[in-house]
């Protein structure tokens, strides 16, 4: 299903670069801009942006990455302690 008409983007292409940048390098930050950039693309207008989310969130490899998990509570037990 295309996701992204100014791109010509489907939801298989967007899978298939979040499936690449996992397995790439499973501790990347998988954003919006970097899938386009995957795929050799930049967003145009924007009108896709919650579509092209959504599809995003479907994706089982798009997840945060072990080394940031509990990144906030770290954060503020250090805060509350001093």
């Amino acid at each position: 299903m295309i996701v992204c008409s100014c791109n010509a983007l489907t939801d298989r292409d967007i899978h298939a670069a979040i499936d690449w940048m996992r397995a790439a390098d499973p501790d990347t930050v998988i954003t919006p801009g970097k899938v386009y950039r995957a795929l050799g693309k930049a967003p145009d207008c924007g009108g896709c942006m919650s579509f092209f989310l959504s599809t995003m969130r479907k994706n089982t490899n798009l997840k945060v990455p072990a080394v940031l998990c509990g990144l906030n509570e770290t954060r503020k037990k250090r805060t509350t302690s001093t």
